[in-house]
């Protein structure tokens, strides 16, 4: 299990985070919603000691990442994988290379095992026979499937996804939301979705949060973040430009469709 518990972030005199509240259950898929900017990818880093907080603490197994050292810090990110925004692949290595890149970091393993890993992981996201391509010659779903290969070679027990359709066509992103659902499924891994696409979070998520003003605004199951009332859930999750998340900004004039001007200005 993962606690995260009154943690609170800034950057000089911006407060992103201000007493995050959240506990991730073995084996949950976990989605967290959140505008552009709320502080999404901060907590993420967060969980595996990129970012110390402020005040506050995250525990993985009851272990308070931010009181261990180096060496012990190094071992429990070997626990985690992490798909990022962009895939994040070495243009410099093959797909091949890049899979295996922990595997040869963390030492211990002939090479012989190590690609026989890299063709498993490859294959679990439908993409056998291009350990040799480069990453350039990749589109970009190919790319975020690589990338997850790549967090799963090392067999983690939770995966971070930050973004992970970001960027793609709607058919490519659902590959993407079908690939998470089914590795949360075979290999019970805990699943924590940074995300601000709705259809893709409906899918994969068994619980959603929605990070507000530097908190946990909303807690619930999917059923529950389509029925909430709540002004600025119901804002975010309909994707609406007037309401209290944009309050505060320039007026937006909203023109709806008028049939009955459009056939006039067309003779009809």
């Amino acid at each position: 299990m993962i606690k995260i518990e009154g943690v609170h972030k800034s950057f000089g005199s911006l407060k992103v985070l201000e007493g995050v509240d959240l506990e991730i259950p073995t084996g949950e898929n976990l989605v967290i919603l959140g505008r552009s900017g709320s502080g999404k990818s901060v907590l993420l880093k967060h969980i595996i000691g990129l970012l110390s907080p402020d005040a506050g603490r995250v525990l993985v197994d009851e272990t308070e990442v931010g009181s261990l050292g180096y060496n012990e810090l190094a071992k429990l990110r070997r626990r985690f994988g992490m798909l990022f925004q962009m895939a994040a692949l070495f243009d410099s290595m093959t797909v091949g290379e890049n899979v295996g890149l922990a595997l040869r970091e963390r030492g211990g393993m002939k090479e012989v095992d190590i690609k026989e890993i890299v063709r498993e992981k490859l294959a679990m996201v439908g993409l056998k026979g291009i350990e040799d391509k480069a990453p350039s010659d990749l589109s970009g779903g190919m790319r975020k499937r690589v990338g997850l290969a790549r967090a799963i070679a090392m067999d983690p027990e939770y995966i971070l996804y930050d973004e992970p359709t970001t960027g793609l066509d709607p058919v490519t992103a659902q590959q993407i939301n079908v690939l998470i659902r089914s590795l949360q499924e075979r290999l019970n891994i805990t699943s924590i979705v940074v995300t601000h696409d709705m259809a893709s979070a409906n899918y994969v998520g068994d619980r959603m949060c929605l990070l507000y003003k530097g908190s946990i605004l909303f807690d619930g199951t999917p059923e529950d973040i389509a029925n909430s009332k709540d002004p600025v859930v119901y804002q975010f999750i309909r994707g609406e430009a007037q309401g209290p998340l944009t309050d505060g900004t320039a007026d937006i004039e909203v023109h709806t469709p008028d049939p009955v001007g459009q056939e006039a200005r067309h003779g009809e």
